[in-house]
């Protein structure tokens, strides 16, 4: 082992500086590590915290009772009527649960009588918050909290059955605010549009985003294949909470027919379908021998980066004249639905929005998310519960969303979708 001196590994060099071991606090690489730790780690994590948050409450009823009757073995004064007395059990709650707790107990002279604490009563009716669903999302099944729970400071009041209930509570509270909230207020410029499976069943989503360059998750529904019907059913359901698309809308599809025919039958000519450029290159190429597949993909890539509809349309004319004499079923998965792949290039603006809109990489890393909360239920029981964990996974990953790409030229997106709507005078 080297002998020359050398901080230790196990200090941070900053924190011994500036506080004391005691004083320590998690980074914010140090917390993901965490979370990306073990089970038992998190289970400590959560453990550690209730402990923290009941070592706090009883800091703050402690500090009441010192503003009222003073210090402990003083008197505050004289004429002060409250004098300490004692403590009771008490209960508070902590992420949903009961934790007991010391109350004391001040007294009031003069009145002879009790004196309640402020504090006290804030803790015992505070709302409880969020935080049980989102420690289950990031990874603990409602069997796991139950585990945490009995560690939760003595686990007070706590049971699977009670945990699971509540649990359902919520997450059905959530379905509901996510299938009503409102898209009135909002003007959407293009939708993503993918299917994928999720806990064994298909689920088709919808996300939009705004003039104003904001992603958010419009609906889902469940399927058995990306058929139009349920399509064409979640459209509907979209436009009456609010969706309009009479100023044009842009769709980004993965190529499939039942998602095309229903874009075509809800939408019809206000609607430019984009097909992504991704899906497109790994079908073609998919009829090639392996050893010539990457190839192939760089030349397709190249040609669609070109910017302006025309070099890339020559390109790619030129590409698949030379599939023929290759591979047939390849130059035919080229040639269709060619002019879809190039609705950016076509609308001129694939340089300045292609790059977030030219595939459907947004909703594909939207369902990546979803597929990470929910890898870990060891059940699926039945559709409200596939509906309920889809509705708390993308409203969790919605908080992750990042202003699109190039959002300063919606506005010309906008105009160009405008000017493809048919003159109906």
């Amino acid at each position: 082992m080297d002998s020359s001196p050398k901080p230790s590994p196990k200090k941070n060099p900053d924190m011994t500086k500036h506080s004391s071991p005691d004083d320590e606090t998690p980074t914010a690489e140090t917390l993901r590590e965490a979370l990306d730790g073990s089970i038992d780690t998190k289970l400590r994590l959560i453990q550690h915290h209730a402990k923290m948050a009941r070592l706090l409450a009883e800091e703050i009823l402690d500090e009441e009772v010192a503003s009222l009757a003073g210090g402990r073995y003083s008197r505050k004064g004289d004429g002060n009527p409250f004098r300490r007395w004692g403590s009771n059990s008490g209960s508070i709650r902590i992420d949903g649960e009961r934790v007991p707790i010391d109350v004391p107990r001040v007294r009031d002279t003069d009145a002879e009588e009790e004196r309640p604490l402020e504090s006290y009563q804030a803790m015992k009716s505070a709302e409880v918050g969020p935080e049980m669903v989102k420690a289950i999302l990031l990874g603990l099944s409602q069997g796991d909290y139950q585990e945490v729970a009995s560690q939760f400071v003595d686990g007070f009041g706590l049971s699977q059955s009670s945990v699971s209930r509540r649990f359902q509570e919520r997450a059905q509270k959530a379905l509901e605010e996510f299938e009503n909230r409102s898209l009135e207020e909002e003007n959407f410029l293009a939708l993503w549009i993918d299917g994928k499976r999720v806990a064994g069943e298909q689920m088709i989503v919808c996300m939009g985003v705004t003039e104003a360059g904001y992603k958010k998750v419009l609906g889902f529904t469940q399927a058995t294949s990306e058929r139009s019907e349920p399509v064409i059913e979640l459209f509907r359901d979209l436009i009456e909470r609010g969706l309009t698309f009479e100023g044009g809308i842009l769709c980004v599809i993965d190529g499939s027919k039942g998602l095309r025919k229903a874009i075509d039958e809800v939408f019809g000519n206000r609607a430019e379908v984009q097909r992504c450029q991704w899906h497109k290159r790994k079908n073609v190429v998919g009829y090639l021998p392996k050893a010539d597949q990457k190839t192939w993909r760089s030349r397709l890539q190249r040609a669609y980066q070109e910017t302006t509809y025309e070099a890339a349309k020559e390109r790619l004319t030129d590409l698949h004249a030379e599939l023929q004499q290759i591979n047939r079923k390849a130059a035919r998965s080229l040639q269709e639905g060619l002019e879809d792949t190039l609705t950016l290039h076509r609308l001129g603006l694939f340089d300045e929005l292609g790059k977030s809109l030219k595939t459907t990489n947004c909703i594909e890393s939207l369902m990546g998310d979803v597929e990470e909360h929910t890898r870990k239920v060891k059940r699926w029981h039945h559709s409200p519960q596939r509906h309920q964990w889809m509705a708390l996974a993308v409203l969790e990953a919605e908080n992750g969303f990042r202003r699109l790409d190039g959002y300063e030229d919606l506005p010309r997106l906008q105009a160009a979708l405008k000017e493809t709507i048919p003159d109906e005078g």
